[in-house]
C-alpha cells in the first residue's frame, strides 16, 4: 500500500506544472522533436508537421517525453519510435544505402520486440502499416520534407487527431518501463504495479530520515542467509519483487518528500513524517505548518494554517473534488541500515481535517493572553520534558501522538504523554497551560475510548476547556480545593515568595489524605485575616467544592492525578478571569 501510494505520487509529480517540482522519469526523457509524421490508423500519411517555432534568430522544436535515447558510438543502434529519417524511414540522404538499410532494420526490430500488449496498440499497428507501404513520393510532396532530410533531424509518429505521440500512449509507455536492461533479469509480477516486469535486485537508498545512516538506508532489503532461500542468493530482490520502474518511482518520490527544503515533512521526535495527497492540494504543505514549529520570523504561521483549515471545514472547501482526495501520512524512523515504518495513515482529506480539528478541540483549555491558541507539537512535547529541553523528550512520544491524531478521535493518546505531563506538574509543583492542555487531551481521549469499549457503563463526562462546576470527579474537585486554599493564603498574606503549591502540590495530588487535613486547618487562620464578606465567600466556595467529596483518599492513581491537575488549573484560571457582572467580588473572578 505504501509503495503503491508513493508510486502514484511519483507519476503525478512527473507531470508537475512547476519544472522545479517535476521529478525525473524512469526510462523516458524530454527531447526536442522537430518533425512529426501524422498518420491515420490504417497507416496513411496525413502530413509531416514542423514543430519548430521562431525564437530569436533560431527555431526551437517542441519538447516531447519519449523513450530514453541510446548511446551511440560507431555501431548501428536505434532509438525506440523516434530517430532520424535514416533510422525511422530508411531514407538515405548521405549516399550510404547499405548502412541506412541496417539502421532501419534495427529501428523496425525494436518496435517488433515490444511486448504483445504494446504490439496490439493502434498506434504501433499504424506505424508498422505505414512503414510496410512507405510512399516516398508522398513524403517528398510535404513542404517540411526537404528541411527534415537535409538536416537529418529527429522525427517521430503521431496518430491523426491525437495530442501525444505514439511513444507516449499508455500501453507503449508501460512496455518501455518494463523492458529489462539486462537479458538475465527475471521477469515476474511486480508487487506494486501488478505488471510483469524485470525485478530490481537492490533498491536505491532513502536519504533524509533523521538518525539513519548519512549514505541512506532501505525500506526493502535482504542480507541474511534466511532470506536467500529457494535459489534467491544472488537476486535477493525476488523475495519482495518490485519492478525496476516501480523501485525507481517510490525511492525517487520518497527522497523528494524527505529533502532538506521540503515543505511536506516535519520532524516529530525520532519520526521523520511526510505528507502527500493523491491529487494536488494546498493542504499538502499546510499540514506541516499545523504541526511544525513556526519560524522565529513568523510565529503566527501555525495559527494561520489552523485557521485556514477550520475555515475550509466550515465553508465546505473540503467537499466536492477535495472530499474524495485521499491524504497520506507516513512516519519513518531509523533502524540501523534499514528504515522502519513508525506509522502510516491514508484517509480522505475531509476526514483528515476533522481529525485535526478534533485534536485541537482536545487541547483547547482556558489560557492567559500570552499563551498560544494553537501550540505546536514541539512546544507540547518540550513542556513535559525534564527541564523543558528537546534532548529530554522521549524519542517515541511525538510519533505516537501524531499516530493517534490520525487514527481517530476515540484512539487514546500514548499513556507516556499523560505520565510525563503529570510527572512534570508534580516534580516542578506547577501546572502550566501546555501541561494542562496535554492532560485534558489525554483524559478526554480515554473517556471517549471507554464509552466505545464499555457502552453499558455510565460514561464519564468529558472535561471542558474552562471550569466545570458540575464535574463530580473527586480528584477534579480536590484540585479545585487546593487552588482555593492557595488563593486564600495569597490574599491573607500578600507578597508571599512561596505558597502551599510550592511545598505541598506533589503530595496533595498523589496522597491527598496526608495533606488536606492540615491545609484545611491552616485555612482557618488565613480566613481570619480577610474581611468577613470575603471569608464567607471562600467558605461557601469550599463547601460547594466538597459537596461530592466523601473522603480524602490515601492515594490517587495517575489518571486521577491528571484530573487533580485540571481541577487546580481550571479553578486557578477562573479566579483571574473577569466576570461579566461588575458587582462580582474580586475573589470571585477579577484579579486581586
Amino acid at each position: 500500500m505504501i509503495l503503491q501510494a508513493l508510486n502514484d505520487y511519483y507519476r503525478r509529480k512527473c507531470d508537475d506544472a512547476d519544472p522545479a517540482q517535476r521529478l525525473p522519469v524512469f526510462g523516458l526523457e524530454q527531447k526536442e522533436i522537430p518533425f512529426v509524421l501524422e498518420i491515420t490508423r490504417d497507416g496513411t500519411l496525413v502530413q509531416l508537421t514542423d514543430t519548430r517555432t521562431p525564437n530569436g534568430k533560431k527555431k526551437v522544436a517542441q519538447t516531447f517525453r519519449v523513450p530514453l535515447g541510446v548511446k551511440r558510438a560507431a555501431g548501428v543502434v536505434s532509438n525506440l519510435l523516434w530517430d532520424t529519417p535514416e533510422y525511422a524511414l530508411g531514407v538515405d540522404g548521405r549516399g550510404n544505402p547499405e548502412r541506412v538499410a541496417q539502421q532501419h532494420a534495427h529501428f523496425l526490430g525494436r518496435i517488433k520486440a515490444l511486448p504483445q500488449a504494446a504490439q496490439e496498440d493502434a498506434g504501433i499497428q499504424a506505424i508498422l502499416a505505414f512503414l510496410a507501404n512507405l510512399n516516398l513520393a508522398q513524403l517528398q510532396a510535404q513542404p517540411a520534407w526537404a528541411q527534415a532530410l537535409e538536416s537529418n533531424s529527429l522525427m517521430s509518429f503521431r496518430l491523426h487527431g491525437d495530442v501525444d505521440l505514439v511513444c507516449q500512449r499508455p500501453d507503449v509507455v508501460q512496455a518501455v518501463l518494463n523492458i529489462a536492461s539486462d537479458p538475465d533479469d527475471p521477469i515476474v509480477m511486480c508487487l506494486v504495479t501488478g505488471a510483469d516486469a524485470p525485478v530490481q535486485r537492490l533498491h536505491a537508498s532513502i536519504k533524509g530520515v533523521w538518525g539513519a545512516q548519512s549514505v541512506g538506508a532501505n525500506i526493502v532489503s535482504f542480507n541474511l542467509p534466511a532470506f536467500e532461500s529457494y535459489g534467491k542468493t544472488k537476486r535477493q530482490g525476488e523475495n519482495a519483487p518490485v519492478s525496476q520502474a516501480a523501485a525507481f518511482a517510490y525511492t525517487t518520490a520518497l527522497n523528494h518528500l524527505l529533502r532538506k527544503d521540503s515543505s511536506q515533512r516535519i520532524q516529530v521526535g525520532d519520526a521523520s513524517t511526510v505528507f502527500w495527497s493523491e491529487k494536488e492540494s494546498d493542504f499538502e504543505t499546510a499540514i506541516p505548518d499545523i504541526f511544525g514549529e513556526p519560524p522565529k520570523d513568523d510565529p503566527d504561521q501555525c495559527t494561520r494554517a489552523v485557521h485556514a483549515l477550520f475555515a475550509a471545514m466550515q465553508t465546505g472547501k473540503l467537499g466536492g473534488e477535495e472530499e474524495g482526495n485521499r491524504f497520506h501520512v507516513l512516519g519513518l524512523a531509523p533502524n540501523a541500515a534499514r528504515i522502519s515504518i513508525r506509522f502510516y495513515h491514508c484517509l480522505p482529506l475531509r476526514e483528515l481535517g476533522q481529525r485535526i480539528v478534533q485534536y485541537f478541540d482536545d487541547l483547547e483549555i482556558a489560557r492567559g493572553p500570552k499563551d498560544p491558541q494553537y501550540p505546536s507539537l514541539f512546544r507540547l512535547l518540550a513542556a513535559v520534558a525534564v527541564q523543558g529541553k528537546a534532548d529530554n523528550i522521549p524519542p517515541n512520544l511525538g510519533g505516537a501522538i501524531v499516530d493517534a491524531v490520525f487514527a481517530g478521535s476515540d484512539v487514546p493518546y500514548p499513556s507516556l504523554w499523560l505520565n510525563a505531563a503529570v510527572g512534570r506538574c508534580r516534580a516542578e509543583q506547577n501546572v502550566t497551560y501546555l501541561r494542562a492542555a496535554a492532560i485534558k487531551a489525554c483524559l478526554n481521549r480515554q473517556i471517549r475510548r471507554s464509552s466505545v469499549t464499555s457502552p453499558s457503563q455510565s460514561p464519564e463526562k468529558e472535561f471542558l476547556p474552562m471550569l466545570d462546576l458540575s464535574n463530580p470527579s473527586p480528584a477534579y474537585r480536590m484540585g479545585r480545593l487546593f487552588a482555593a486554599l492557595e488563593k486564600i493564603q495569597e490574599e491573607a498574606s500578600p507578597g508571599l515568595n512561596a505558597t502551599i503549591r510550592d511545598r505541598y502540590y506533589g503530595a496533595a495530588s498523589s496522597t491527598p489524605v496526608a495533606v488536606f487535613t492540615a491545609l484545611l486547618r491552616l485555612k482557618n487562620s488565613h480566613l481570619k485575616k480577610l474581611p468577613d464578606k470575603r471569608g464567607m465567600w471562600f467558605e461557601k466556595l469550599i463547601s460547594e467544592i466538597l459537596a461530592t467529596v466523601a473522603d480524602f483518599p490515601k492515594h490517587l492513581p495517575l489518571p486521577d492525578q491528571g484530573r487533580f491537575a485540571l481541577g487546580y488549573y481550571h479553578q486557578r484560571q477562573d479566579f483571574f478571569t473577569k466576570k461579566a457582572d461588575p458587582s462580582t467580588p474580586a475573589a470571585e473572578g477579577t484579579p486581586a
